[in-house]
């Protein structure tokens, strides 16, 4: 019976392509391949075609040809790409500073031992768990000038005589959309800052402590230091997030008025597809290319170098 049994095994070999897949090679291909279809098909074919469709003429209704980088020289001398990409910066730079300062201080607050703080942590979550347009849509109820809850609050407490136009004036526009954009992103900083918060040794806390540091010299020489991987990686997502917003400025004031808030995002989604020019509208998609590919690589740079410190 052993016999049997043995001889039985021995003749139950695995097929070819199981002997393949105890090969880690194969093995290592057969995994990466469906994702490398996926990037291939939802990345780097429409980039591709985005770069084809910027060096050519094409609109809505007629193919185009090749012209080689006029669109690029035309929308560098557009006086409202000049706006856009100025507001790009800004709007970027702006919500960054404040979504890391806010983001870390909640992460502070929440790293402590406090009843409910299991439901608070949660509720902080709720801003970035809604979609952004069903959210977009109640703030921009809230700038309305008729309907709006903040006019409504400020002339109740006597702050103001006259209803304010926050999505009609051009600096209030931008102002509008910096704050929903904050209110936005601020949860994603502060669990992710919190996560980093709870990787951190409380006997580091408590040796500098015992050695005299006040509540600030811990923070600054013992905290930050060794969150600042993490609040890099962090930065990094969000600039590459806010960079290439849409939805939210789309929705609440479509790049208005006069054109005072629009981001390369909305600029290229108004000329490519609401005027048809479809060639300019690449254009203008592939001008945040570089301006991004640049803090990016800046920015990895850094973390490789605070990693390997």
């Amino acid at each position: 019976m052993a016999a049997n049994a043995v001889a039985t095994a021995e003749g139950k070999r695995p097929s070819p392509r199981l002997r393949r897949l105890e090969d880690e090679r194969w093995l290592a291909l057969a995994l990466l391949t469906p994702t490398a279809v996926l990037l291939g098909l939802f990345i780097a074919y429409p980039f591709v075609e985005g770069v084809l469709l910027s060096l050519s003429s094409t609109r809505v209704g007629h193919p185009g040809e090749f012209v080689g980088l006029k669109n690029f020289h035309k929308i560098w001398n557009d006086s409202i790409f000049h706006t856009t990409m100025w507001n790009t910066f800004w709007y970027t730079g702006v919500t960054t500073v404040f979504k890391l300062a806010l983001g870390l201080w909640l992460a502070l607050l929440l790293n402590r031992h406090f009843r409910g703080k299991a439901i608070i942590r949660a509720f902080i979550l709720l801003p970035f768990i809604i979609p952004t347009v069903l959210s977009t849509f109640a703030w921009k109820w809230m700038f309305d000038p008729t309907f709006s809850v903040i006019n409504w609050t400020l002339f109740q407490l006597g702050l103001i005589t006259t209803r304010i136009n926050w999505l009609g004036d051009p600096d209030l526009a931008m102002t509008s959309i910096i704050v929903i954009n904050v209110w936005r992103g601020v949860p994603f900083f502060a669990i992710t800052l919190l996560a980093g918060l709870q990787t951190i040794s409380p006997e580091l806390h408590e040796a500098a402590a015992i050695d005299g540091a006040r509540p600030w010299s811990r923070f600054w020489h013992v905290t930050w230091p060794l969150l600042m991987p993490v609040t890099l990686v962090v930065v990094l997502f969000s600039v590459i997030q806010t960079f290439a917003d849409f939805q939210l400025v789309y929705v609440m004031t479509g790049g208005g008025p006069a054109n005072a808030t629009h981001l390369f995002a909305t600029y290229a989604y108004q000329l490519g597809i609401g005027t048809g020019l479809l060639a300019e509208g690449a254009a203008i998609s592939l001008a945040m290319f570089p301006f991004l590919f640049i803090i990016v690589v800046v920015q990895l740079l850094y973390i490789r170098r605070v990693e390997t410190r």
